[in-house]
């Protein structure tokens, strides 16, 4: 029937959808896009897909790349018209540098309503610019074809044709009056979306080669160090950061990374210059694997995963060892020592309770919060000053650490948090998700604190350093160039927000940590909550 051609294409399209692999679907209120929504919320009912409901769209776009990220499949946002398209922007950006596959569902005017200054109506079709893979542009009425649709939008988002990386894509879909009513229709069914497997290519190993893991390169880029005799360079949040093989990347700036001739790059690095120096530099050959390795940089890029081809010769134990003791160097040097150890048993117990008062540092915090994560946890790093203090004083752990570092920004840090929380919770894992961020980083996504009442809670503490303001700006040139006064108050940017307030605003418990002690206290927490940790530098 035409006068129910919204209802139907939303019905037929969200069905096919879980078919085709997509199990969340994000949804945002609106008008235009109500038929899409209330389709949704029926096969949510039905326990046929995961239904989360959120009220801003830039929020909600994050929580699908948590999602997203953590359940490796992809997750649909549904947005109505106008504005709501472009607040999907941030998220649809990030998902395009990191690989993560989002799909944009965006309700729009029809064609008849189109370039008259309709309310709430502008151009949505390629509104994401670069950042959509693919663009599909529907209209539903009785010729729609939504199951085509919807194994298409996969099809591009998983990059399962052309072995593509997966990314973001948009659905652009036309709605006329009425947007939504009548019974559920029935969908033809469709097969489950399949993304092809990657490509191989064979790499030897040589003298002189050094791993760089950077984001999400993935705990492959361990063995793949060690199958090479390289030393391996892995940040925090390539989820890499173990192994015989791995070193501190302040390694790089000793005398050491003169002997260097190769560096194979897996994963998207972006924490530390003296990586950067180094793979820029004109005698040191550049192996890049896949799409995610550091852009503009000479050298060759291989799409897909390295197989290494034949055993590392004698070379290789002498050029690790000396890789791996001198980052031991480093890290025993910037180890706090043990209290009390040198002092008489009478003194021990006094030097103890001292420690246990200290204020806490960004350094402390970071190695308490990579000490209590373990692998069935997971561990969120926002994009402050803190992940470059932990990419700097851990050590190696085999634990799986998400990161917006797609653009490196400190966007839906919670939001996406949330996402990988619930993601892990429903795969029934036993660990807790950890989010470990600056003040400003959480202040800018105050409103993913939202969960609705008859949503689940995630088991997340959100631990925040704060510092009054964004104090990351201290280390770069600028804060040696501007004048104070300006520098404080356009970089940064100080605040005094009382969390604990903002905290039980959105029904979350607030946990104040001003020492050490409290903070192991804080730690060992399972309940979801909100970790202040006021830092003393």
């Amino acid at each position: 029937m035409a006068d129910a051609a919204a209802a139907s294409y939303a019905d037929r399209l969200l069905a096919a959808l879980v078919d085709a692999g997509v199990h969340d679907v994000v949804v945002c209120p609106g008008s235009r896009s109500q038929a899409l929504a209330l389709a949704a919320a029926r096969l949510a009912r039905e326990d046929r897909l995961a239904l989360h409901v959120r009220i801003d769209e830039r929020s909600a776009g994050f929580l699908a790349v948590g999602l997203a990220r953590e359940t490796r499949a992809p997750v649909a946002i549904v947005v109505t018209s106008g504005t709501a398209v472009a607040e999907l922007h941030p998220a649809m950006l990030e998902a395009h540098h990191a690989d993560v596959p989002l799909i944009a569902i965006t309700a729009d005017r029809p064609p008849e309503l189109q370039g008259i200054r309709s309310n709430q109506t502008t151009m949505q079709p390629g509104i994401f610019a670069h950042a959509a893979r693919a663009v599909v542009v529907a209209l539903a009425d009785a010729e729609a074809t939504p199951e085509a649709d919807a194994v298409r939008i996969v099809t591009e988002a998983l990059g399962a044709e052309g072995a593509r990386e997966p990314g973001p894509v948009q659905l652009d879909v036309g709605f006329r009056d009425p947007l939504s009513g009548g019974d559920a229709h029935a969908h033809t069914p469709v097969d489950r979306v399949v993304a092809m497997p990657r490509e191989t290519h064979a790499i030897a190993p040589e003298p002189g080669t050094v791993v760089v893991a950077g984001a999400d390169a993935g705990p492959a880029a361990s063995a793949l160090a060690i199958d090479l005799g390289a030393p391996l360079v892995a940040e925090p949040s390539s989820s890499a950061r173990f192994g015989p093989n791995l070193v501190v990347p302040d390694v790089v700036a000793s005398e050491l990374a003169d002997e260097v001739r190769r560096v194979v790059v897996v994963g998207h690095p972006t924490l530390t210059r003296v990586v950067t120096r180094l793979v820029r530099r004109d005698d040191v050959e550049v192996v890049v694997a896949g799409r995610r390795g550091l852009e503009n940089v000479r050298g060759t890029v291989v799409e897909g995963d390295l197989v290494v081809e034949g055993e590392p010769g004698e070379w290789a134990r002498a050029w690790v060892g000396r890789w791996v003791q001198a980052s031991r160097r480093l890290l025993d040097a910037d180890m706090a020592p043990i209290p009390g150890a040198d002092l008489a048993r009478d003194r021990y117990a006094r030097a103890v309770l001292e420690d246990a008062r200290r204020p806490v540092t960004r350094a402390m915090l970071a190695r308490a919060v990579w000490e209590h994560t373990w692998p069935h946890d997971r561990l969120v790093l926002g994009a402050s000053r803190l992940i470059r203090v932990l990419d700097r004083t851990v050590g190696g752990k085999p634990i799986t650490v998400h990161a917006n570092r797609g653009l490196a920004g400190i966007d839906g840090t919670v939001s996406t948090a949330i996402g990988v929380a619930l993601a892990h919770d429903r795969a029934g894992g036993r660990g807790v998700t950890r989010a470990l961020m600056g003040d400003l980083t959480l202040l800018h996504d105050v409103g993913g604190f939202h969960v609705p009442a008859d949503e689940p809670r995630p088991r997340l503490q959100i631990v925040v350093g704060n510092d009054g303001g964004g104090t990351i700006f201290d280390d770069l040139e600028v804060a040696g160039t501007a004048d104070v006064r300006d520098f404080a108050r356009v970089q940064r940017t100080p605040q005094s927000v009382d969390l604990a307030s903002l905290a039980a605003a959105y029904g979350w418990q607030h946990v104040l940590v001003e020492d050490r002690a409290g903070l192991e206290r804080a730690l060992t927490r399972a309940a979801s909550c909100l970790v202040e940790v006021r830092l003393a530098e």
